[in-house]
């Protein structure tokens, strides 16, 4: 049997925004086994209630531990704002790592103080954030912008991040925050990462410049990297793994890795359950 430091770690979102976040901890971590949950049957979540959310992220909780897992990272910003308190109640053993919108940097480095977040319906209708903009209000002269980018996942999970579906709906979404003199943005969802050329182009259209980006996945890995070494936990040797897991098409999450990602792993589709 394997010991706590040789399990895996886990690391799930609603649907290929996650890689995001992957690509990183894949980087940071190359001894460590890694396993990667993507739940597009579900997906996206931020249009979903907060208990469909929970229960569904702790059915992947389940399905991670089954494979004995030392480590969960939730590279989701709805399933971390709506579920990420009861995975830890349900597993204290696990180093459970979350992702949350990047307002304090966005707030430290703005100029004009004033932030745009995008991010889904959920995420920003969640207790969780309401609590960090009030804090972050507090303690910097910063005003946030709110925008929800309905349609967005939808588009990113295809694979159209250059389409002109895709720069439309950037263009909608952005044209506001530009125009009250937001000069940062903070993509507050996982797959965002992936339109970040798109989102720069349309700003450099509509005004010219290109606002400062925020995007939190460097840090959720500096905090893995911290817990990991806290709990004795990283692997000491050997040559790391990846595995791929879906309850949609095995096809594309495979591509989503070789396109966005460069890696060909093994994916394994469980369907909806």
């Amino acid at each position: 049997m394997p010991t706590a430091a040789d399990a895996a770690v886990g690391i799930f979102d609603s649907g290929i925004g996650g890689l995001s976040v992957l690509r990183h901890i894949h980087a940071a971590l190359p001894r460590e086994a890694l396993l990667y949950f993507a739940d597009s049957g579900y997906a996206p979540y931020g249009d979903k209630s907060e208990d469909e959310i929970v229960a569904r992220s702790l059915a992947i909780g389940s399905f991670f531990t089954g494979q004995r897992v030392k480590a969960l990272v939730v590279a989701c910003n709805t399933a971390t704002a709506a579920a990420i308190q009861a995975i830890r109640e349900r597993w204290p053993e696990l180093v459970v790592v979350g992702i949350e919108p990047g307002l304090k940097p966005a707030a430290q480095q703005s100029g004009s103080g004033v932030v745009g977040v995008l991010a889904t319906r959920s995420t920003l209708a969640s207790k969780r954030f309401a609590q960090l903009r009030a804090q972050m209000e507090s303690q910097y002269p910063v005003r946030f912008l709110p925008q929800a980018c309905v349609g967005l996942v939808d588009l990113i999970e295809k694979g159209e991040l250059y389409s002109p579906a895709t720069v439309g709906l950037l263009e909608r979404y952005l044209a506001p925050l530009l125009e009250q003199g937001a000069d940062t943005l903070v993509l507050g969802c996982t797959h965002y990462p992936f339109v970040r050329e798109a989102i720069e182009g349309v700003c450099r259209r509509l005004c010219a410049r290109t606002p400062a980006i925020v995007d939190t996945g460097e840090a959720v890995t500096r905090q893995l990297l911290r817990l990991l070494d806290a709990r004795g936990l990283h692997r000491a040797g050997g040559a790391g793994s990846l595995a791929g897991y879906t309850t949609a098409s095995r096809s594309t999450l495979e591509h989503a890795f070789a396109g966005l990602l460069q890696l060909n792993p093994p994916v394994h589709a469980l369907g909806q359950g």
